[in-house]
Formats: C-alpha cells, sequence, structure tokens
C-alpha cells in the first residue's frame, strides 16, 4: 500500500542563510500515529507547517495520496486538519459558529450534523452555545481539534496538542486521538512529553537541527537503542570492586549494598551467567536481582546530544 504523506528530501532555507529542514525523507502509512519528538527550534513545526501548504519548500516534494502539495493543492489540503498551538479566533463567538466557520472554510456545505458528531465526540456538545472565552484551557484545545475536524480530513497533524495542560486532561487528549485512529484518521503530532509519545505512537521520528536523526516503530526503536540494567542487591556491602570483575560494566551503588550491570539487549550473548559466574568466584553473594531497561526519554536525550 503506498504512503498516505510522501516526503522526499524536503528542505527548507531562509534569506538569511538559516536551514530549518535539510533533506528530509519520511514515509507516513495510513491510518497509523507517528509522534515527532524533538527539541525548541529542532524543525517539528516547519516541517508539518510545509506539508500543510503554510511554509513553501526550498527543495524536495510532498504528496498526499499522491497529490503534490504544490501543484495539486486544493485536493491536498482538503485531506488535512491542522491542529495548532493556539487557539486564534472571535473570544465571543460560540463554539458551534466557530467550528462551522471552519468548515466553510474549506468550501463544504453547511452540514451541522456533521459538527454535531465532532462536538460530542471531543465532549463539547454541551459547550456548542459557550462563548470561546468561557472554556477552560483544555477546552478550548478541544475546539482547536473540532475545527480542524469540520470539513472530515484524512490526515490530521497536532502540534504540541497537550501542551500546557494539566496531566488529568492529557490523558483525555491521548482518549481522543486513538478514538480517531479507530475511526481512520491518520495523526501525526509534535511533543515535548516523552511519555506522550511513548502511550499513544506507532511510530516514533527525533528531530534536531532540521534532520530527522530517525524512524523507528516504538517497540523496535527501545529493543534496538535501549540498554538494560542488572541491578543485584549484595548480601554484604562492598567498598570496591575486585579486579577480577573489572572488565564488566559494573557500578556500586547505594553505598555498596547494589550493583549494577549495564549490557545491550542487541548483544548475542549478555555476559550474564559470566558474571554470575565471576561474583561466585569472587565470594560476592546477592540477595535479590531485577532487570530494568532504558526509557524513550534516555533514549531521545542521548540521540540529540549526539546529534548537537
Amino acid at each position: 500500500m503506498d504512503p498516505i504523506v510522501s516526503i522526499k528530501a524536503l528542505s527548507k532555507r531562509y534569506a538569511n542563510g538559516f536551514e530549518a529542514l535539510k533533506s528530509v525523507t519520511l514515509d507516513i502509512e495510513k491510518g497509523e500515529i507517528l509522534a515527532l519528538l524533538g527539541p525548541n527550534g529542532a524543525g517539528k513545526t516547519t516541517l508539518i507547517s510545509t506539508i500543510c501548504g503554510i511554509v513553501t519548500p526550498s527543495e524536495g516534494s510532498v504528496t498526499v495520496a499522491g497529490h503534490d502539495i504544490v501543484t495539486d493543492y486544493r485536493k491536498t489540503r482538503a485531506m488535512i486538519g491542522l491542529v495548532p498551538q493556539e487557539l486564534t479566533t472571535d473570544a465571543f463567538e460560540s463554539v458551534f459558529d466557530t467550528v462551522s466557520f471552519t468548515r466553510g472554510l474549506f468550501g463544504k456545505k453547511r452540514d451541522d450534523a456533521v459538527v454535531e458528531r465532532v462536538l460530542k465526540s471531543l465532549s463539547l456538545w454541551d459547550k456548542k452555545d459557550n462563548k470561546i472565552m468561557m472554556l477552560s484551557g483544555g477546552m478550548k484545545r478541544r475546539v482547536l481539534i473540532a475545527k480542524a475536524l469540520a470539513h472530515e480530513p484524512e490526515i490530521l497533524f497536532l502540534d504540541e496538542p497537550t501542551a500546557g495542560v494539566d496531566m488529568e486532561l492529557r490523558k483525555d487528549m491521548w482518549e481522543v486521538v486513538r478514538d480517531l485512529r479507530r475511526t481512520g484518521v491518520t495523526i501525526i503530532l509534535t511533543t515535548h512529553y516523552i511519555e506522550e509519545a511513548e502511550e499513544i505512537a506507532d511510530r516514533i521520528g527525533v528531530i534536531n537541527n532540521g534532520e530527522l536523526l530517525l524512524v523507528e516503530e516504538k517497540q523496535a526503536l527501545m529493543q534496538k537503542m535501549g540498554q538494560k540494567q542488572l541491578t543485584l542487591d549484595l548480601q554484604a556491602p562492598l567498598d570496591a570492586l575486585p579486579d577480577s570483575l573489572m572488565d564488566y560494566a559494573l557500578e556500586l551503588g547505594d553505598g555498596g549494598t547494589s550493583l549494577t550491570y549495564t549490557y545491550d539487549t542487541q548483544a548475542k550473548r549478555t555476559g550474564i551467567t559470566a558474571l554470575l559466574g565471576d561474583l561466585s568466584a569472587a565470594g560476592i553473594s546477592f540477595r535479590d536481582l531485577r532487570t530494568s531497561q532504558s526509557s524513550l526519554e534516555e533514549i531521545f536525550v542521548s540521540l540529540v546530544k549526539d546529534s548537537a
């Protein structure tokens, strides 16, 4: 199946010479949730804005369902919904009217049933007559999504959709995103919250300094780049590691009462069996052991640091 969005060698260079995007190539599959992670100024918003037709690319191409975003811009923009970081609308307008108005901007005829369905899916129907200024921050975020869905797009871009909202509302928004995906909508989101990508994304993309560093399935990324640690709670504290254990990636902690061994998850041999044998030979015994794996946050920080 062809990707619903195909980006080829996309670059954006401004008049002052600044390169916001550097030859980005990416295919996005229909019905997936793709999370783009990156620090401030990494190029996330520029990439989304270019696909949506807000920013003109310097080089490269983007197609949406086979249509070029430049030559077939009417078709591509009709297929895309964008949820920006800020709500810009008349503060005294009602929720229902602002969503209906957005639908009209895409040349869609008035359809109160569609607007009603969108508002109900986002738990906004009871707020339909409220003025925008009366809504909480979390509800305004929902209105942003409702406006983006008013013309029934197949692709939804979410630019930091949960920035500034509390954890409870963030989890509610995650469920909204999952529900949208279940209806067949393809979702691309940018976020600073690592746990957000870890919770809802199918694939993770990491971007920094305008370059797409990698795109991987979430679980494959964590397995490929994550490290595992084996932590041993010792029977008796150690002042220092014996020479026989110096070849292992070991670290003493908790005042010498714990020993942590770090190993590669992709290695054919972890070295754990040999380590346990050498511990026994050195007269070191333990009362408990446990394993842990690198989090997505640790992987992300490592990638960005290496690319700086």
